[in-house]
């Protein structure tokens, strides 16, 4: 298995350095078998939702799609995927950012009951405990 790097990912999803989009392009279709996968653990999937929102301007939709993509793809293993697709579920339906509810369920994974936090946002979900 190799690791990928957040940086890799985005170029690969947004192709805008030509010549790193084509080295990570190369990489991930050519490289990645399903018996060689690439990885991509949680704070990979933080930091690209973060850069493609923020760097990019990408909608909810289309971070939720791409996310999605990325957990079905064959050639790629996501670090804990069951808990990733909570955490993509909550972040559908809810007012916080996917980092929010990956912490959450990756809490919930290991037994919490809840998660406080001060993040009004996150504070609506039943998935936290708004601390005051």
């Amino acid at each position: 298995m190799t690791g990928i790097d957040t940086n890799v990912l985005v170029r690969y999803l947004v192709q805008d350095d030509p010549p790193q989009a084509k080295a990570a392009t190369y990489l991930i279709e050519k490289e990645c078998t399903r018996e060689n996968p690439g990885f991509l653990n949680h704070l990979v999937l933080c930091e690209t939702v973060w850069i493609l929102d923020g760097c990019y301007d990408q909608s909810k939709d289309n971070l939720i799609k791409t996310l999605e993509q990325l957990l079905r793809v064959a050639e790629l293993r996501v670090e804990s995927s069951h808990v990733v697709w909570k955490a993509l579920e909550d972040y559908r339906n809810g007012p916080a950012d996917f980092a929010d509810y990956l912490l959450s369920r990756i809490n919930e994974a290991h037994s919490c009951l809840t998660t406080v936090t001060f993040d009004r946002a996150a504070g609506k979900s039943s998935e936290f405990t708004l601390l005051k």
